[in-house]
């Protein structure tokens, strides 16, 4: 008799155990459920995003010139054509120097010198001149505008018979711009700032306001001439881009 009423308890215990188990899980269910119907809205909410971008543009001077002067020179004995390669390139640095340019930013490479009847499919006959030779005179200054108003003056060399190379085929011009360390903090800024205004914009358009930024990415800085007759103005160019929560 005691066995059969310990056995009953014990099944009144498990049915009870069993009972509480199973209403604390659907009390967790249905918290769950209304947890995940309340924040289903803001998830969703939170997907509406504006990605705009932002551009800063500057226009600056060059801060370094690169300046080959190059000329060329003939001659059949090749004694005289060292001689007037020596001659010419004293001339070339006269001119730089009276063009306020000091001996720290010319160099003077070694003469490009070629025998023209080494040629093998050239006729002797046909060659007025058996040596020719190209001579280069850089200038590497800071001095820009010296150098831009050297440039235009070049023509003075002609006079004293020396031949410049065009830039047709020859090393040209450089001009750069060193000072971009300078310039991105504020260039950022502005385009972040400009980002900023468009992303206003199309949310005002949307009847939505503007949220925290989402991600933002800050693109490469480029600098290029304005345009290819002032190759000593450079435009400093960066598009940012930045991603916004749109929220109501």
């Amino acid at each position: 008799m005691n066995y059969y009423l310990g056995a009953s308890r014990m099944n009144n215990q498990t049915v009870s155990s069993a009972f509480t188990l199973g209403a604390l899980i659907c009390i967790g269910l249905s918290i769950l459920g209304y947890l995940l119907a309340d924040s289903l809205p803001r998830m969703k909410a939170m997907d509406r995003t504006v990605s705009v971008k932002g551009l800063s543009e500057k226009e600056v001077p060059a801060d370094i010139a690169i300046w080959p002067v190059r000329f060329n020179i003939a001659e059949n004995d090749l004694v005289k054509l060292f001689a007037g390669i020596e001659e010419k390139n004293a001339r070339v640095v006269e001119f730089l120097k009276a063009r306020g340019f000091e001996d720290a930013e010319i160099t003077i490479s070694p003469p490009s010198v070629q025998d023209r009847h080494a040629q093998g499919y050239v006729n002797i006959r046909d060659i007025p001149f058996r040596y020719t030779a190209n001579s280069t005179i850089t200038v590497y200054t800071r001095k820009v505008d010296a150098v831009v108003d050297g440039m235009k003056q070049l023509i003075e060399l002609g006079k004293h018979g020396i031949v410049i190379l065009g830039e047709d085929y020859d090393p040209k011009a450089e001009f750069l711009f060193t000072g971009l360390n300078d310039l991105k903090p504020e260039m950022i800024e502005e385009a972040t700032r400009n980002a900023r205004e468009v992303a206003e914009k199309f949310a005002h358009d949307s009847q939505s306001r503007l949220g925290k930024i989402q991600t933002a990415s800050q693109g490469q800085f480029s600098i290029d001439n304005r345009d290819s007759n002032t190759p000593y103005i450079k435009k400093v160019r960066v598009v940012s881009t930045v991603q916004y929560y749109l929220v109501d």
